[in-house]
């Protein structure tokens, strides 16, 4: 994101090993990965470099092209952490390799094309192999429901799917041949061909117009139906020019990559490291049970993930070993929660070079880390292209629920808007609109549908917000979310807020949706998850607690307090943020019997 610090300066820390014990740490490889300065300067101003080909961009202009800085992760069979790296040399023959079985196969450009795989390194390569073919990869989350998936790809209208597992996809078009794709492949199928038996195209890899979308990224779909947004290969890389000289990218930087890799925010975050030449560990797996013990071995200084996962590494016993050297916590999609925020940056130390001196604590020497790291919190999604706000939250910054700070250099404006498109004044609530090359080109197959998020110029966010006098964003709710009670709406994640940073004794995490009141409109409810040494605590505990805290904030009372004993009574989608929808379903008559 744009508000990235500046690069520190501090003397290099030795990097992981390449196939390691979970706490293990070996000398670094030798020669580093990362792109010289001068490179990285010149591929900000590159005109024809976008997201369909920097991949080709980063092989021609980084020297240091043979050297494995992409690691992938597994568990041997002792259960021990096995790191294997991927120089850009590898990516592109294993891109080459894909594309030619794509090629062979009928995929012309133009084509979207299916991606049903597991996350992690996999779906990259057959984004950068479908890429270089001029086609549109449809990148699906292999964790959405079948016939959803189904019903997603059917709208998309693909040329074919490629999949970990087909079963179910082919039963499925049994039944419905009309809209059966050309072809149903295994993943597996792709990665064993043998590239000498087929021929690339003769102009390859393709060169992209800076109009041409270049990838379909379904939407969480925690409001419904997942809609299918479009990346443009210009869009998509407007607004992320900073990140080559202000991202840190020094030798001794290592970025964890915890983002689903289907969707646009790991396809930033691994956009940026490639250009960077940036060692990464691709995730796989967003659970703390697998982050860990990769953490441990890797030993990052930088970690980037939604708020899911940041959720488990704050509770209970902190990842100290882990996140020993991390400098910097990345957060985007959602803004996260002060609660765990502030547990997140007692880790690691923080370069003196990452602080600008105004913000250095009072007697700290200008020249030594300072212990605890720094929690960028994004407000992006693929819509947006990027983060388009941000917040730096350090050990000494101040409480601020819900601020996400000010927009970001790539928006041209940002305003909170009323009904119709025009500015409302500075504290009122309103929708969150910005103007920004970085916005999506639209919705796949569904203009009317591109048409509703524009107003007055905007793109509507989908979100509500407000804006204080110094020009700083508060974000309150998703509009589908906002409970509409008798005295007028009430915002879910301001309470949200005040439960898990003011009840943190009882409550480990929550979601808080409007349901149907006795006397007509919506209350607000919260269905929360309890702490483990809380797990007797009882609804109505919470709910007295919760009430005395939300008083003090001046924020409305919960109606109800349901307590989650089980992961499935707080779902979460594919993307893993909590469904809301369902649980308004779930709880539609809690209050009216």
């Amino acid at each position: 994101m744009s508000d990235t610090p500046p690069t520190p300066t501090p003397a290099p820390i030795p990097a992981a090993a390449a196939a390691s014990g979970p706490a293990a740490e070996a000398p670094a490889p030798a020669g580093t990965s990362i792109a010289p300065p001068a490179v990285r300067r010149r591929l900000m101003t590159e005109p024809d470099l976008g997201a369909g080909n920097f991949l080709q961009h980063a092989l021609e202009s980084n020297p240091h092209r043979s050297v494995p800085f992409v690691y992938d992760h597994r568990a041997d069979h002792r259960g021990r952490v096995v790191l294997r790296g991927h120089s850009l040399e590898d990516l592109a023959a294993m891109r080459d390799r894909y594309a030619a079985w794509y090629h062979a196969n009928g995929v012309r450009p133009g084509e979207p094309v299916g991606i049903v795989v597991a996350e992690g390194l996999e779906p990259l390569i057959h984004f950068l192999a479908l890429t270089a073919l001029g086609a549109i990869p449809a990148m699906v989350n292999d964790a959405m429901r079948p016939d959803i998936m189904v019903r997603y790809l059917n709208h998309v209208g693909v040329a074919g799917i490629v999949a970990d597992d087909t079963t179910r996809l082919q039963l499925a078009y049994r039944g419905d041949p009309r809209n059966r794709p050309r072809f149903i492949a295994l993943a597996s199928e792709v990665r064993a061909h043998d590239a000498g038996r087929s021929a690339l195209p003769g102009a390859y890899p393709h060169r992209h117009a800076p109009d041409d979308i270049v990838a379909l990224i379904h939407s969480s779909g925690t409001t419904g139906v997942p809609k299918s947004t479009t990346l443009g290969h210009r869009s998509f890389w407007d607004g992320k020019q900073p990140r080559m000289v202000r991202f840190p990218a020094e030798p001794y930087d290592r970025l964890m990559s915890l983002m689903p890799h289907t969707h646009a925010g790991g396809l930033s975050y691994f956009l940026t490291a490639v250009l960077l030449g940036l060692p990464t560990v691709i995730m796989s797996d967003w659970r703390r049970a697998v982050v860990e013990p990769v953490m441990e071995a890797f030993q990052p200084t930088m970690v980037a993930s939604f708020p899911r996962t940041f959720v488990e590494l704050a509770t209970g016993e902190l990842p100290v070993k882990g996140a020993a050297k991390v400098h910097s916590w990345f957060n985007t999609g959602d803004s996260a929660h002060y609660g765990h925020i502030r547990r997140l940056v007692q880790l690691g130390e923080r370069p003196a070079g990452l602080i600008k001196p105004w913000l250095l604590p009072a007697g700290a020497a200008a020249d030594q880390p300072l212990p605890g790291s720094q929690f960028v919190d994004g407000l992006g999604s693929s819509e947006m292209g990027m983060a388009l706000f941000g917040q730096v939250f350090t050990p000494e910054t101040p409480r601020d629920d819900r601020c996400v700070g000010r927009a970001q250099e790539a928006v041209i404006k940002a305003a909170v808007l009323d009904e119709n498109g025009e500015e409302v004044p500075d504290g009122t609530a309103g929708l969150l609109g910005v103007i920004t090359p970085s916005r999506t080109p639209g919705y796949w197959n569904d203009d009317r549908l591109t048409r509703s998020f524009e107003l007055n110029g905007y793109w509507l966010t989908g979100d509500v917000a407000r804006r204080d006098s110094e020009g700083r964003f508060y974000h309150l709710d998703r509009t589908v979310d906002v409970i509409d009670t008798l005295d007028g709406p009430v915002y879910s994640l301001p309470i949200e807020e005040v439960l898990i940073a003011d009840c943190a004794d009882l409550v480990l995490d929550c979601s808080v949706v409007g349901v149907p009141a006795p006397d007509g409109g919506q209350r607000p409810i919260a269905v929360v998850r309890l702490q483990a040494e809380a797990a007797g605590a009882t609804a109505e505990e919470v709910r007295e607690k919760a009430g005395k805290a939300l008083a003090a904030a001046g924020l409305a009372p919960l109606a109800a307090v349901v307590i989650a004993r089980a992961d499935d009574d707080l779902p979460l989608g594919p993307t893993g943020k909590v469904l809301k929808r369902e649980l308004r379903t779930r709880h539609a008559a809690l209050l009216t019997g």
